[in-house]
């Protein structure tokens, strides 16, 4: 009769541990699954922009003729971008996203010497699509983020980390801006 308690209080502790284990997990399994959808978020609308960026360079092309620097970088950035995203290097994204959205705001400022460009319809809504688009990237970045770092902060807590560790969970990287994205305006530079 002893025997039987402690076999029971053996199997207990087993099946607690397994169901305990599984938990784990699946909790690991969502958090893993939540960073890669808020990472395709992302993806849907770089896609979006991406697919209008040639659209915008050409109506620009159009009549800034002698700005073709500033259409350059644009195009180049973009085909970073995409390589980024394609091979799913988070740095180099997050690097090439800056490089990107510093040509973007260097184009709508040039195109402030061009009156004829500035009223183009075309322009102008290319410039309101891409504009939203822009918010909405920044605004999925912060989701994509907050959901790495919830993931990797659970697989860095005990007990977490040991079914992290036997199941293999990596680490998630963060979508962090460029230095020109996060460093202050100069206002008096954008007047001159």
């Amino acid at each position: 009769m002893d025997l039987n308690i402690k076999t029971y209080f053996i199997i207990a502790i087993l099946t607690a541990s397994l169901v305990y284990f599984i938990f784990i997990y699946n909790n690991l399994i969502g958090l893993k699954n939540n960073v890669l959808k808020s990472f395709a978020n992302i993806d849907v609308l770089l896609k979006q922009r991406h697919d209008e960026l040639p659209k915008l360079v050409e109506t620009c092309r159009q009549y800034m003729g002698f700005e073709k620097e500033t259409l350059t970088k644009i195009t180049q950035a973009r085909s970073s971008v995409m390589s980024a995203l394609q091979a799913g290097d988070i740095g180099a994204l997050g690097k090439a996203e800056g490089t990107l959205r510093q040509g973007l705001m260097n184009l709508f400022a040039v195109a402030e010497n061009y009156p004829d460009l500035k009223t183009n319809a075309i322009f102008k809504q290319l410039q309101d699509r891409i504009s939203i688009l822009e918010n909405s990237i920044a605004d999925r970045r912060e989701v994509y983020n907050e959901a790495a770092t919830l993931n990797n902060i659970r697989i860095e807590q005990f007990p977490d980390l040991i079914v992290a560790k036997l199941a293999s969970f990596k680490k998630q990287a963060l979508l962090e801006f460029s230095e020109s994205e996060i460093s202050p305006v100069d206002i008096k530079k954008l007047f001159e």
